[in-house]
This record gives structure tokens, C-alpha cells and sequence, in this order.
């Protein structure tokens, strides 16, 4: 297990402007010899494939330990989270500055209350 953790040091980012731009402002950005950044920002202009192809991409890099999406965008790429249950990267969602935390819509909290029989 510590094999898994070690090379995990980089936390990635999707979500709207304001949200991303908070975090990238907290020094979490990063771009690695491939040019590929750990952070995307969707607007009404980004299309539904960017998001899923970019998560996705988030799931197989092996230094990405979490990946914060807010739980907007989280809605629209909905079946790709129930999919993914590896325990790295760890996928959390968070509110944004437009729509709250509504956690019955969470993924990870809906497991959670399954593991316990909620």
C-alpha cells in the first residue's frame, strides 16, 4: 500500500473559474513533462467529452493522490464517478461558488452509508 501512496503527491482540480482559480492561487498547480496540467476549469463552452476525457486521464496518472471536482460538474460526468471505486485517486466532490454541497447527491458519502447499512 505505501508503494501506492509514495509517488501520489499532486492534488487535480475540475471545476468553474472561481473554484479552480482558488486553488491554483493555494500553490496545488502543477504541469508535468507531458505538458498535461492537474487542473481543468469548465465553462458553457467546455464540452461533456473534455470533462469525462479529463477525469478519466486524472484516474490513470499515478502521481495524482485526490481529484476535487465540484459536485456540479460531478452531476453531468455522474456514471463515470460510480464507476471509478480505486481507492487512489481519491475523488471528492465540493461545492462551488454557484450551487451548495448537497450531499445526497454525493458518491462517496452514498458508499460510505451502504458500507454501514444507512
Amino acid at each position: 500500500m505505501a508503494a501506492l501512496q509514495q509517488d501520489r503527491r499532486f492534488i487535480a482540480v475540475i471545476g468553474d473559474e472561481d473554484s479552480v482559480t482558488g486553488f491554483l492561487l493555494s500553490g496545488i498547480g502543477h504541469i508535468d513533462q507531458r505538458q498535461k496540467a492537474n487542473f481543468l476549469i469548465v465553462d458553457a463552452k467546455t464540452p461533456l467529452t473534455t470533462v469525462e476525457e479529463r477525469f478519466t486521464d486524472f484516474t490513470k496518472r499515478k502521481d495524482i493522490a485526490i481529484i476535487l471536482i465540484t459536485q456540479q460538474i460531478a452531476e453531468e460526468i455522474r456514471h463515470l464517478l460510480d464507476d471509478h471505486n480505486a481507492a487512489f485517486p481519491t475523488v471528492l466532490e465540493i461545492p462551488s461558488k454557484d450551487q451548495p454541497y448537497d450531499p445526497s447527491k454525493d458518491s462517496v458519502l452514498k458508499r460510505v452509508q451502504r458500507l454501514f447499512g444507512e
